[in-house]
């Protein structure tokens, strides 16, 4: 199962809810780049992860947590089916690309199918958002205009732009920004068709910022100056909490144009939006099969 990459096209937070979570307004764009999730199922009811991540326990890796949950929905508790799951990594982790929640969702969406438990988007979208506030834009797979934390989605049509996506030699904990004590959180709201004409150009909108991004630039000198170096090519704009960064470009050319031209010490690549998920047109094309 492909499982894809986001970007967050702004990041605009409009409040702190008393449980410590944040309001927040966002676009997300889904790419055509990403990792893979391959699944076979097993007779006996073990979940086994065939790669670990490093520095991850597989107990805690969000792919087990994400089948164990879905396990438990099954109707026959005395033949309950197990999955080897496998993740081949493409996505920068800690980069604000959706790694992890996309994997989640793979597994979910892959497992709703292998093991026929015929559960409808919005059931494993509510299983997903347990695990974390951007599984349900993957499982529901289509860009989206996203409220709340991130769990209120509308459909939102953007152009195919393409995408370099770069990664400075750093990584950032997304905790640490959201709980900073100068973080902006009270940025007026904006409603969807206002998102929808600012994103229609390749040059993203000055209306539409990320508000993590004057924080990251002041904690981390290495992303502000990655900042700096592609502003000069295009417009620039933090993803999520970072560490990744990207500018939109109207043609493949100009997006490789700016990736052969990034400094050795950064990692990146290019990459075209999509309107549907690649693991959504994997899923319909293995369906289709006799």
């Amino acid at each position: 199962m492909p499982s894809p990459a986001k970007l967050n096209l702004f990041l605009h937070i409009t409040g702190r809810r008393s449980d410590g979570y944040h309001e927040l307004q966002t676009a997300f764009q889904l790419l055509d780049f990403g990792d893979s999730v391959e699944i076979d199922t097993r007779s006996d009811n073990k979940i086994v992860l065939l790669e670990s991540l490093e520095g991850v326990p597989d107990e805690d890796n969000i792919v087990i947590r994400a089948a164990k949950l879905l396990q438990k929905q099954q109707t026959d508790k005395n033949a309950l089916l197990g999955a080897n799951i496998k993740i081949n990594k493409q996505i920068p982790m800690g980069g604000g690309l959706g790694g992890g929640s996309s994997n989640a969702a793979s597994t979910l969406l892959g497992l709703n199918y292998l093991w026929k438990m015929g559960l409808s988007k919005e059931q494993l979208a509510e299983i997903g958002l347990s695990l974390g506030a951007d599984v349900p834009v993957f499982i529901y797979g289509q860009n989206s205009f996203g409220e709340g934390i991130g769990e209120r989605l509308q459909p939102l049509v953007l152009p195919k732009y393409w995408f370099t996506v770069i990664k400075p030699p750093v990584s950032v904990p997304t905790a640490e920004i959201f709980s900073h004590s100068q973080l902006t959180r009270d940025t007026v709201t904006i409603r969807i068709a206002a998102v929808f004409k600012h994103l229609q150009t390749a040059d993203l909108a000055k209306a539409l910022r990320n508000d993590c991004e004057a924080i990251v630039r002041r904690e981390y000198p290495e992303i502000s100056e990655a900042l700096d170096w592609l502003n000069g090519l295009g417009t620039a704009r933090l993803t999520g909490t970072g560490a990744c960064i990207f500018a939109r470009f109207a043609s493949k050319a100009e997006a490789e144009a700016v990736l052969a031209a990034m400094p050795a010490s950064y990692t990146g690549f290019i990459a075209q939006g999509t309107d549907r998920s690649t693991a959504h047109q994997a899923l319909e094309m293995i369906k289709e099969r006799p």
